[in-house]
Formats: structure tokens, sequence, C-alpha cells
């Protein structure tokens, strides 16, 4: 009886073994020789396609950030809400693949998929409004504020030990043992806190930027412009070397 054939050998394939490693026994456990054991191939042959272990690395990246929902830009919604969509879809992703979150943080690099989720969040604020310099800065803050959310669990940081919490030095953690086993709601519920009072901020942020704007056209309107000016101060010495 023949042999069954092994799956031919592509980019996607490499990528999809590359990520499950990953996921189920952290970055440190993903290598040449173990990926290879993995696919059942030789080590070489993974050349091929990938020319370093760090091009491969950012293909595993790009997987997960294709997987981010970006369909609500575009769509004429506010831009609150379309950032925090994202957002939580940006969230959902990471935290499904929490071991691959460090690498992803460096920023998007080569990265086709990472390129258009930049792409998509600076194009919806400068539409929106916001100065071209801002929206950069924005844009950031949300990365900044995502991938910190999904780089580890703040309640599971809290040992399920009650004795460890004594009343004497920490006077006000005397529940912090109970944390770990809610831990879901826990992180959760400070992700939804922290997005809301970012957003809260933004908003406000873009109101004062409007009403800024406002204010600058309306005193510019009152305001003689440099050519009126040199008129008004021309006619001036004319009045006055007339009188003399």
């Amino acid at each position: 009886m023949p042999r069954p054939r092994t799956p031919l050998l592509n980019r996607e394939r490499i990528v999809v073994a590359a990520l499950r490693l990953v996921d189920e026994e952290g970055l440190a456990a993903l290598s040449t020789r173990r990926l290879a054991g993995e696919l059942s191939v030789s080590g070489p042959s993974l050349y091929n396609h990938f020319a370093t272990k760090d091009e491969l690395l950012d293909a595993v990246v790009d997987g997960v950030i294709g997987e981010v929902d970006l369909s609500m830009f575009g769509t004429g919604a506010p831009w609150p809400e379309a950032l925090r969509d994202w957002a939580r879809s940006y969230r959902a992703a990471l935290a499904a693949h929490p071991n691959i979150v460090p690498v992803l943080a460096q920023g998007p690099g080569r990265r086709p998929n990472a390129l258009r989720l930049a792409d998509a969040v600076f194009g919806c604020l400068v539409e929106a409004g916001w100065p071209r310099g801002q929206a950069t800065r924005i844009g950031a803050l949300m990365r900044y504020f995502v991938t910190g959310s999904a780089l580890a669990s703040f309640a599971a940081g809290f040992p399920e030990d009650a004795g460890l919490y004594d009343a004497a030095d920490y006077p006000h953690l005397g529940e912090a043992h109970r944390l770990a086993e809610h831990r879901a709601a826990v992180d959760e519920g400070a992700f939804e806190t922290g997005l809301e009072a970012l957003l809260d901020g933004l908003v406000l942020r873009f109101e004062r930027l409007g009403r800024s704007g406002q204010d600058s056209r309306a005193t510019d309107a009152g305001r003689p412009t440099p050519h009126q000016g040199s008129r008004t101060t021309n006619a001036g010495r004319s009045s006055g070397s007339t009188g003399s």
C-alpha cells in the first residue's frame, strides 16, 4: 500500500504550524529544527520559503493582525465608534495569541496586514478632521493601549494565597487572592473601562480642537491681512505728509 503523500509545503502551512507552536509552547519553542519536525520535512526546505527566522516571525505576526476586523473604517461611522469596534477586534485577536504579542508590539515593519491596519486607523482620523500629526500619535496611543492590555493578565498576577496579603502590610488587598478566579471579568472590565476613558478624553480633545479652529477663524475674520494693513499704514502716512 503506498504511503500517504505529505501535504505540499508552502508559506501558509509553515505559518500555521509556527503559530500553533508559539500558541502552545511560547516563542522560545520556535526554531527551524522544531518546526521542521512538526511539519515532517527537512530543516533546509523551510529556507526555500523564509530566509530567516525573523522573516518567519513577521509572517506569523502578520497572520494574527490579519484576523483584526477593519470593516468599520470607511463606512461613515463616527470615528469614536469605529475606533471602539476596531480596538475590541484587535484585542480579541491578540488575546487569542498572547505569546506573539511581544513581537507584535515592535511595530508594523514590513507586514502588509499591519500596514493596512495602520493606514485604516490613520485614514479614519484624518478624514474625521484630526491634524495628521495628532492622528499619528492617537494611532500609536491606541496600539500601546491594546497591545498592553493583551500582554498579560492583571488579575492572574495576584497569587491565590490569602495569607500573603497581611492586613498590616497591605490594608486594602484583603480580597486580592480572589482576583485570579475572576480573571476574565477583571481583565475584560479593565480593558473596557480604559477604552471608554481613552475615547471620552479624545472626544473632548477633538471638541476643543474644533472650538480652537472656530475661534481662530473668527479672530482672523476681523483682523486685517498684511496687505490690508500696509494700505492702511501707507494711507496714514500720506495723510500725515499732506497735513504737514
